[in-house]
C-alpha cells in the first residue's frame, strides 16, 4: 500500500526471490500482505543457478544420521550441531511439499533418482530435469507465488539500505531501475539475497550476487558470521571469453575423471571441494596444468540426457563434453558466513531476519557439503517465516496496545484519533480473512475493537465521564445520548431507546 508520501507499507518484506526467499513468501502470505523485492527478473538468483542437485535423505538406503554425519564431517569441525540436525531432519518433508506443489524430481523406474556428490557416504542428492534442479525448484516455488493474493513481487529494484528505527528494522530503501528511490516499511524485513561471488573475479555466481544483504545488514548493525569461509568450486567452465559456467559435480558423481594436461588423473574426484580445488590450483601452478574434466569414457547418450544444460552450454563454445576433454578451473562458489541468525532466522537487530545463503547459522561450518544448499533455503526459508509470524504477531499486539494507550486511553484528542484510525485501517486492510491460528483470531479482533473505539471516540467532540478529550474538555448537549456504530459510522442515538426498534429482535 502507498501512503501519501509514496511510502509504501506491507506486512512482511522478503529481499531476494531465490528459494529461501520465496519458501518464506510463501509461509508468511498465511498472516498478512508480503512485498518481495529482487532486483533482476525474480527467476535470477544464485538459486536458479544451481545444477547437481539437492541433497536430502529419502533414498532407501539412506537415513538422516548418514546425512548429519557427512555435513559435519565436511563442515571441518565447526559446523552447528543444531543446525545440522534441523536441516537434515526436516529437509525431508520440505522437498515432500515441493514435490507436491509440482516440482519435477527426475525418476527412474518411477522411483526418484539419486545420485553422489563429494564428500557424501550415499546416493542422495536428488535432481531435476537432468542439471537444472535448482531452476525446477525455482520455477515451481514462483508458480505457486504468482497465485497467492497475498504476494507482490517488485523487479528490477535494487535494495540499498535498510531502515532502522529505535533500534529496530522497520523496512529499506531500494532503486528502481530509473533511479528513483522507495522506501518500503514493514513489521518485518527478511534478507535472503543470496551469496557475494561476484568479490572474486573468478566466480560460478551470476551479477546479482554482490553481497547486499550482508552488506546492509552490517550498516545497520546486525552481527556477521563466519565471512572468511568462501567455497571455491573446484570445476568451472575455464574457456577464454565465456563466463565461469559451473560444471556440477554431479558430473564427477556419474564418473567423469579430472585430469592434468599429461592425461594423468591426479586427486579423488569425489574429495571435499576444498581439497578438489586446490589440487586443481597445484596443478596449475607446477606447471601440470590446464586441467579438464573427463567424460569420454562415459555413455554417451546417457551423459547428454543427464546434462542437457552442460551440454548445451559447452557446446556454445565449440566443446563435446562426450567427445573432448572439457577445461576447468576452480571459481569462487558459496560463502558459508553470512548473516548471523538463530535457527529461526532472527538477527541480531530486532525486525531483521535472514535465510538461505545470505544467512549464517553455522549450518555448514567451514565447508559447505556438496547440494546442501538448496536444501538450507527450503528448510531455513520456512523457519524464517515462523520466527517472523511468530514475532510479528507478538509485536503487532504490542505496538496496538501502545499506539491504543497513547491515543484512546485517559486523555484523547482528535488528531492522535485520527492517526490512530489510519494506523488500524491499515493494519485491518493487511489482516487475513481466515486466521491460521488463535494469535492470529485474537489480533483482527484486538484491530476490528480499538477501530471501533477509536472511531466513537473521535466522533465524541466533547468530555463526559470517562471520556475526555483535551480539544473539547467540556460536556456538549449536542452529543447528549448514546454513540451508535453501524458498519464504521458512529451517529447519536435517543438515551431511553439507544437501540433502534426495528433492530430489536
Amino acid at each position: 500500500m502507498n501512503a501519501p508520501d509514496g511510502t509504501l507499507h506491507t506486512d512482511f518484506l522478503v529481499l531476494g526471490s531465490g528459494i529461501a526467499g520465496l519458501r518464506a513468501a510463501l509461509g508468511l502470505s498465511r498472516h498478512g500482505a508480503v512485498l518481495v523485492v529482487t532486483k533482476d527478473q525474480p527467476s535470477e538468483s544464485n538459486t536458479g543457478y544451481a545444477q547437481g542437485g539437492v541433497a536430502v535423505a529419502i533414498g532407501a538406503d539412506d537415513d538422516t544420521r548418514l546425512h548429519l554425519d557427512d555435513t559435519v564431517s565436511a563442515g571441518a569441525g565447526i559446523v552447528s550441531g543444531a543446525a545440522a540436525r534441523v536441516l537434515v531432519e526436516e529437509g525431508p518433508e520440505r522437498i515432500r511439499e515441493l514435490a507436491s506443489w509440482g516440482a519435477r524430481f527426475d525418476r527412474e523406474d518411477g522411483r526418484y533418482h539419486f545420485t553422489r556428490e563429494g564428500a557424501h557416504s550415499r546416493n542422495r542428492v536428488l535432481h531435476a530435469l537432468g542439471d537444472a534442479t535448482g531452476w525446477e525448484m525455482v520455477r515451481a516455488l514462483l508458480e505457486r507465488a504468482h497465485r497467492t493474493e497475498a504476494i507482490a513481487v517488485r523487479s528490477f529494484a535494487c535494495s540499498t539500505d535498510l531502515l532502522v528505527r529505535d533500534g529496530i528494522a522497520r523496512g529499506c530503501r531500494f532503486l528502481d531501475e530509473p533511479g528513483s528511490e522507495t522506501a518500503v516499511l514493514a513489521r518485518a524485513t527478511l534478507l535472503a539475497t543470496g551469496g557475494a561471488g561476484r568479490v572474486f573475479a573468478e566466480t560460478t555466481n551470476p551479477p546479482v550476487a554482490t553481497g547486499d544483504g550482508a552488506a546492509m545488514a552490517q550498516r545497520a548493525g546486525a552481527a556477521l558470521l563466519d565471512m572468511e569461509f568462501v567455497q571455491f568450486h573446484p570445476t568451472a567452465l575455464a574457456v577464454e571469453g565465456a563466463p565461469r559456467f559451473l560444471i556440477s559435480e554431479a558430473v564427477r558423481g556419474e564418473g567423469a575423471y579430472l585430469r592434468n594436461a599429461a592425461g594423468e588423473r591426479f586427486t579423488d574426484e569425489l574429495a571435499a571441494r576444498d581439497r578438489v580445488a586446490r589440487a586443481i590450483v597445484r596443478e596449475n601452478r607446477e606447471g601440470r596444468g590446464p586441467v579438464s574434466l573427463d567424460l569420454r569414457h562415459l555413455d554417451a547418450e546417457r551423459v547428454r540426457t543427464r546434462f542437457p544444460r552442460i551440454a548445451a552450454t559447452c557446446r556454445r563454445y565449440g566443446i563435446d563434453i562426450t567427445r573432448d576433454p572439457v577445461p576447468v578451473t576452480p571459481a569462487a562458489h558459496y560463502v558459508m558466513g553470512g548473516v548471523a541468525t538463530d535457527l529461526h532466522g532472527r538477527s541480531t537487530l530486532r525486525g531483521l531476519y535472514a535465510a538461505g545463503e545470505a544467512a549464517g547459522t553455522g549450518v555448514h561450518g567451514a565447508n559447505r557439503l556438496a547440494s546442501n544448499s538448496l536444501l538450507e533455503g527450503l528448510v531455513f526459508g520456512a523457519r524464517a517465516a515462523e520466527g517472523i509470524a511468530d514475532h510479528a504477531m507478538g509485536s503487532i499486539r504490542e505496538e496496538l496496545q501502545r499506539r491504543c494507550w497513547q491515543a484512546l486511553g485517559l486523555e484523547r484528542d482528535g488528531s492522535s484519533l485520527a492517526s490512530l484510525e489510519r494506523w488500524l485501517d491499515e493494519r485491518r486492510q493487511a489482516a487475513p480473512t481466515r486466521p491460521a491460528d488463535r494469535a492470529a483470531a485474537e489480533d483482527r479482533n484486538l484491530l476490528d475493537v480499538a477501530s471501533a473505539m477509536a472511531a466513537s471516540a473521535r466522533f465524541r467532540e466533547e468530555s463526559r465521564g470517562s471520556h475526555y478529550r483535551t480539544d473539547f474538555p467540556s460536556p456538549d448537549e449536542r452529543f447528549h445520548g448514546h454513540t451508535l456504530l453501524e458498519a464504521g459510522a458512529p451517529r447519536l442515538v435517543d438515551v431511553e431507546t439507544p437501540v433502534p426498534e426495528g433492530a430489536r429482535c
